[in-house]
């Protein structure tokens, strides 16, 4: 005898009711769940990017045809070779990663503040990142295989500080960003100190890399943070399940026996070092890792953060803003950090409004 739509038949025949919006997705013996409307979100995302990409590699000083860059930029012969082989590729691929990289970084961090105002850009990551880099070339070290290096240094000593300072028998998230944002002032000041102090031509240069550029950009800076990203990819992945419990609040979380310091520790630990990372790169491409995490929570309407589509976001932000600065003044070039920074600024401004208006209101 058949049970009843909807009887005890029916969950055993469909398995463990899902929750609303998601899909189950089977993988061989395994099966995972997917939100629907975040992976079609991503998927959106993707195309959006390949078109953007597509345009970068077209456009410049000098228009390329889409076959020839495509040929171009997949090794093959062109007359192309050199325009997009060797100058924009590169450059689109450290933009690339870059944004992905501030886009994940800003996700995470979030995620551990429960504040969308808390990106590395805000609350002292970069600025710690800046401070040590543009030191570094005050005193004589101008060379790109080591500048890199030095700005995860700083990122991760300066959060590392913020840490301490706001720690109080646990993370308080409002503590935590109000200290870093005090962080971020002092370094920034530490930073136009070293300006002052620096040849004309070194500050000049430093200048340059503060506000954020792609210019000059290569395999020589791609290639050490693919590799990065790489090896951090299977941190990123527990990231993305261990969002679920950090979102919780901390009875509950406790109760299902969740170490939640430590979560949260891991988690802000890897926003960090991808943030330095990203700031070593290409410099502090201000407000990326501040508007891709909210934008992509707000189109998938998730419960979370989506760290893909953030890292879609971010990529897409700084490859988009990269061919804005190029054209817009033409033959001028402006830095991209100049765009992205007139996008986030104001977006940061409706943030603080909007909190306050909330904050009344109760």
């Amino acid at each position: 005898m058949t049970a009843p739509a909807g009887g005890p038949g029916a969950a055993v025949r469909n398995g463990p009711a899902r929750p609303a919006g998601y899909g189950l997705v089977r993988a061989g013996r395994g099966s995972f769940l997917v939100h629907r409307r975040a992976a079609a979100v991503a998927g959106v995302l993707a195309v959006l990017l390949a078109a953007v990409c597509l345009t970068y590699l077209c456009v410049g000083e000098s228009f390329v045809t889409p076959g020839e860059a495509l040929k171009a930029a997949f090794g093959q012969p062109s007359s192309a070779g050199l325009v997009v082989g060797t100058l924009r590729l590169p450059r689109m691929v450290v933009g690339l990663l870059t944004g992905a990289a501030f886009g994940v970084a800003g996700a995470l961090i979030q995620t551990v503040a429960r504040n969308p105002l808390a990106s590395p850009d805000v609350i002292g990551i970069t600025q710690g990142a800046s401070a040590l880099t543009v030191g570094a070339m005050t005193y004589g070290i101008t060379s790109y295989a080591v500048l890199p290096y030095l700005s995860v240094a700083g990122g991760v000593l300066a959060a590392a500080l913020g840490y301490v300072f706001a720690w109080r028998g646990g993370l308080h998230a409002t503590r935590f960003v109000l200290i870093g944002i005090g962080f971020a002032v002092a370094l920034r000041s530490v930073t136009q100190l070293f300006l002052t102090k620096g040849d004309y031509t070194v500050a000049q240069q430093a200048q340059v890399w503060l506000t954020g550029s792609l210019n000059g950009r290569g395999w020589a800076e791609a290639a050490p943070l693919g590799w990065a990203l790489l090896v951090l990819l299977p941190a990123v992945l527990w990231a993305a399940r261990a969002q679920r419990t950090v979102t919780m609040d901390d009875d509950t979380a406790t109760a299902l026996g969740v170490r939640l310091n430590r979560t949260r520790l891991g988690l802000a630990a890897l926003g960090v070092v991808l943030a330095a990372m990203a700031t070593g790169a290409a410099g502090p491409v201000d407000f990326v890792a501040l508007l891709a995490p909210q934008t992509a929570r707000r189109l998938t309407g998730t419960a979370q953060i989506p760290l893909l589509c953030s890292a879609l976001l971010g990529a897409l932000v700084v490859v988009l803003g990269d061919v804005l600065a190029r054209k817009l003044l033409a033959p001028t070039e402006l830095p991209v950090g100049v765009l992205t920074a007139a996008v986030g600024a104001p977006y940061l401004i409706r943030l603080i409004v909007r909190g306050r208006a909330v904050g009344g209101r109760a």
